[in-house]
């Protein structure tokens, strides 16, 4: 029997309703397989801030460390969002665990379920056999860019966005690796035409791609790809970009399978790996049991993969899959089941 030491980051507002639905699902897949899951509880975020002071406890850096693959939920907090003076804020406690752990590669896949067309803004014509991965470097970029901050009469801020080499090439690498396995199709992505970073970028995705004469390079300015995924987004397969740029398109993406709660991203580097739904703490659901947890439970079938146990992986993608087929849909698609009526349900399927 194998065992897996898994660190839970349940984080701020509704993250640890996700991610509780999202344990559940993986205990159940114990019961007829042979498998064990080791699941330790740790601080991250808000909750941290309030409890220690820091939104990423040493004893947090510990315990992931020490740990097969994380399990996240969310971060963020509406007060400290609401207050522009505050030193410490939860943001800064994933900013810190992406740097501490080596994080510097998310991978989001986006596709398209035929059920959930009609809770998405787009065409139904426009949703077919969408299947795309981003692929967004994490740990650089404006993000994490010195010098930042405010002049003294507090009327002028700045950040940096900066790049070397290696930061881009290491990312690169996954992208054409995933590629290779998929529909061998890169789409860098950047603004060229106006930033020096994005210049270096396609310096060294370029001379990369020359290793790689199958896979397809594409190249589009940020501002024409935004455009592009919603006119035409089945053209995607493997979209590269730096931080800011997936953070933001990706996001975007969200609205092609119609909801936030369904994306489920990883976040890898040279040894351990997080899973989390991008969605963010979503505050205004926090408690009322409304959350969609697909999201972290599709995350949970990312870290089975990461871990090489692919069977159980589809698995959890199959409970999800009969999950929306039988209409159990949370309210941000339109549905009118819990949180704990959808976790139930993929329970109930992965035990049958």
């Amino acid at each position: 029997m194998k065992t897996y030491k898994i660190a839970v980051l349940p984080g701020d507002g509704i993250g640890p309703e996700v991610t509780a639905q999202s344990i559940l699902a993986l205990k159940a897949l114990e019961a007829n397989n042979p498998i064990k899951f080791e699941f330790t509880e740790a601080l991250v975020g808000g909750i941290a801030i309030e409890k220690t002071g820091n939104p990423y406890p040493e004893k947090t850096s510990a315990l992931c460390k020490d740990s097969d693959a994380i399990l996240f939920g969310a971060i963020g907090d509406p007060k400290y969002d609401n207050d522009p003076s505050a030193k410490v804020r939860p943001e800064q406690g994933l900013l810190a665990m992406r740097k501490d752990l080596g994080l510097f590669a998310n991978l989001r896949p986006v596709k398209t379920w035929p059920i959930l067309y009609p809770a998405s803004p787009l065409k139904p014509e426009l949703l077919e056999d969408v299947d795309m991965l981003f692929v967004r470097e994490l740990t650089g970029g404006i993000y994490f860019g010195e010098p930042r901050g405010r002049t003294e009469n507090g009327f002028k801020a700045f950040d940096s966005c900066v790049y070397d080499k290696d930061e881009i090439l290491r990312v690169t690498k996954i992208a054409f690796d995933l590629a290779s396995k998929r529909k061998k199709k890169v789409t860098l992505v950047d603004k060229a035409n106006v930033l020096a970073t994005s210049r270096l970028w396609r310096e060294v995705v370029q001379d990369y791609a020359k290793q790689f004469p199958d896979i397809e390079l594409e190249m589009q300015f940020v501002d024409n790809c935004a455009m592009q995924i919603i006119r035409n987004p089945k053209a995607f397969d493997v979209i590269l970009t730096e931080n800011m740029f997936g953070d933001i398109l990706s996001d975007e993406a969200s609205m092609l399978p119609g909801s936030l709660g369904m994306l489920p991203s990883a976040s890898v580097g040279k040894d351990v790996a997080l899973f989390e739904p991008i969605h963010g703490s979503y505050p205004q659901a926090a408690g009322k049991n409304i959350a969609n947890p697909m999201a972290s439970v599709l995350s949970a079938a990312l870290m089975l993969t990461h871990l090489g146990e692919t069977v159980l992986a589809k698995k959890l993608e199959e409970a999800v899959d009969s999950a929306l087929e039988d209409g159990f849909l949370t309210p941000d698609l339109g549905g009118d089941k819990s949180t704990q009526d959808v976790g139930s349900y993929i329970v109930t399927y992965l035990v049958k």
